[in-house]
């Protein structure tokens, strides 16, 4: 729900920036350069921060869990202070009519970087689940599986598709909903929506800190 939340924000209210799809603004960042066409500011710092942030998460991680510890409270607060930054720039200096003020930018960087964490986070904290912030990949899974149980086969390959089933359809529905949800209130209050993520990445941390070292998820 945070990430379809973010990414429907981008969209709206940062010119169609795509804050978790790094695949989307490599295509809207070279096309235009190579047909010689004006390329928005915004998109060249989402790449490049998003490489770099997702490198020093992956270390920081690492590191945490190599001294016996658990990254994923670290690394929902990391994601929660940029979301919060999301926020507060653009509730104080947005909307802009140019998607390229500095501010403008800067809130983008900010919601880059939030959902960079959030693919680093199920990269190294929430190993062999569905990843959160790519529905590609999640709706590319879903079908496979369920395609998997309709023709059967192997009894065992047949539990296997129906729990990663289980496990990667709460999240493209999830995701579906945040973005439905931000979509609406954008409209109806503009980048105050915001404020729907922002408290969305609260709770998660909240549940974070609570469950610390005991969450282990096994895709089955």
């Amino acid at each position: 729900m945070i990430a379809g939340a973010t990414g429907a924000i981008g969209v709206l209210g940062l010119n169609g920036l795509l804050t978790a799809h790094i695949t989307c603004n490599l295509v809207l960042l070279a096309g235009p350069i190579v047909a010689g066409l004006p390329v928005a500011v915004s998109y060249i710092p989402s790449v490049r921060d998003f490489m770099l942030i997702l490198f020093l998460v992956g270390v920081i991680a690492r590191t945490i869990e190599q001294r016996g510890g658990s990254s994923l409270p670290p690394l929902q607060l990391l994601q929660l202070l940029a979301l919060i930054a999301f926020f507060v720039i653009s509730v104080t200096d947005g909307p802009w009519r140019n998607p390229d003020a500095g501010l403008a930018v800067t809130a983008g960087i900010s919601g880059v970087a939030a959902m960079a964490v959030q693919n680093a986070l199920a990269q190294v904290s929430l190993k062999n689940t569905a990843t959160t912030a790519v529905m590609t990949t999640n709706v590319t899974q879903l079908m496979s599986d369920l395609s998997a149980v309709l023709i059967g086969g192997e009894a065992a390959d047949v539990v296997k598709a129906k729990s990663c089933a289980l496990q990667t359809l709460p999240v493209a529905i999830g995701f579906v909903i945040g973005c439905t949800l931000a979509t609406a209130g954008e409209a109806a209050v503009g980048l105050s929506s915001l404020m729907l993520r922002t408290g969305l990445a609260l709770l998660a941390f909240v549940v974070g800190i609570g469950h610390g070292t005991d969450i282990r998820y096994v895709r089955r």
